[in-house]
């Protein structure tokens, strides 16, 4: 999928439609403090095997991925709901 680098969309903190700057939301590494992280820690410990049963079925064909909105005037970020792609490049 091919998505513009600037587009023109609503801006909810200026309440009106101007440019936006759009850039793809990159994964931050997961917290090893969390609670599921730590109760995964604890049961991997020793000699048990993997908490998790093995897949089912077949992967998703698709990707939720987010996107997120700079404003051109107020220079405020908004998110709107993610889109579903394969893959996603963002053009000029």
């Amino acid at each position: 999928m091919l998505k513009p680098r600037k587009v023109k969309t609503y801006c909810p903190y200026c309440k009106k439609h101007t440019i936006h700057e759009v850039d793809k939301i990159k994964k931050k590494k997961a917290s090893e403090l969390k609670q599921g992280q730590r109760r995964f820690r604890r049961v991997m410990r020793g000699y048990r095997g993997f908490p998790r049963p093995k897949p089912e079925g077949r992967e998703k064909t698709s990707r939720r991925i987010a996107l997120k909105f700079r404003c051109s005037i107020c220079k405020k970020i908004h998110q709107p709901p993610s889109i579903r792609a394969k893959k996603l490049e963002i053009g000029e």
